[in-house]
């Protein structure tokens, strides 16, 4: 396995790069941000994205590069798609970032990818069994990482309770369009995470996204039988993800 790779995190607002060493997560570059294009359609992402890599300066095509992307992602084809142009859902995403890259590259959800750097590097990063990370921001984000090991496309943001997909409720931005207390919040929070564990029965949750910043604002005011902490790796996640699972 390379000791070194690039990760890329393409989101709604900014698309980040950097080199990353993927034995123990550190970045090795500045880590370096271009806005997203307006609109987030294929091609505009695409040539962004070539842009970044080639400021990155990486050092040949031997380096591995890995692509996180806020969509569910089969084979390389985008199924969704997150804050970006709806083009994006059903098209061969993988295939069209390397052509014009010129390389292989490693195409993943970014959640995913957040989730399992938190496993290899970060708050996760001694936990046996499932740890299941949550992102809480515009929606709800997914991982499960079982004993180290990627399980993808989760979204288990659109799970359905009391008849309604319950991320239109338990988002942040949810808490925000309601201006909701924390106190309230924390309520649909529980409820939330009270079914995950039912279903899953995982040995550590975590929270990610913005407003885990905050965490001391709400995740004590749960009552779980499960562990759960704040994801420790904040806006460098998915770039360390990436990189990793390219490498």
């Amino acid at each position: 396995m390379s000791s070194k790779a690039l990760g890329i995190d393409i989101g709604g607002t900014g698309i980040k790069g950097a080199l990353v060493d993927v034995s123990s997560g550190e970045l090795l570059s500045e880590r370096m941000k271009i806005p997203t294009p307006e609109g987030g359609e294929p091609q505009d992402i695409v040539d962004t994205v070539e842009r970044l890599v080639e400021q990155l300066g990486a050092p040949g095509r031997r380096i591995p590069l890995g692509v996180c992307f806020p969509a569910v992602i089969a084979d390389g084809v985008t199924l969704s798609a997150a804050n970006v142009s709806k083009a994006w859902i059903g098209l061969d995403a993988e295939r069209l970032f390397e052509r014009a890259l010129g390389r292989d590259i490693h195409f993943v959800n970014d959640a995913d990818a957040a989730g399992y750097a938190e496993a290899r590097y970060g708050a996760a990063k001694h936990s046996k069994g499932l740890t299941i990370l949550t992102t809480l921001g515009t929606g709800i984000g997914s991982a499960l990482i079982h004993d180290g090991v990627l399980i993808p496309n989760s979204e288990l943001g659109h799970l359905e309770i009391g008849g309604v997909d319950y991320e239109t409720k338990a988002s942040n931005s949810a808490r925000e369009r309601e201006d909701l207390s924390w106190e309230d919040w924390a309520a649909r929070l529980q409820l939330y995470y009270s079914q995950l564990e039912r279903l899953f029965s995982p040995r550590l949750f975590l929270v990610g996204g913005g407003v885990s910043k905050e965490y001391r604002s709400f995740l004590p005011l749960l009552t779980l039988k499960t562990p759960i902490m704040p994801a420790a790796l904040r806006n460098n996640a998915g770039i360390m993800g990436a990189a990793a699972l390219a490498a």
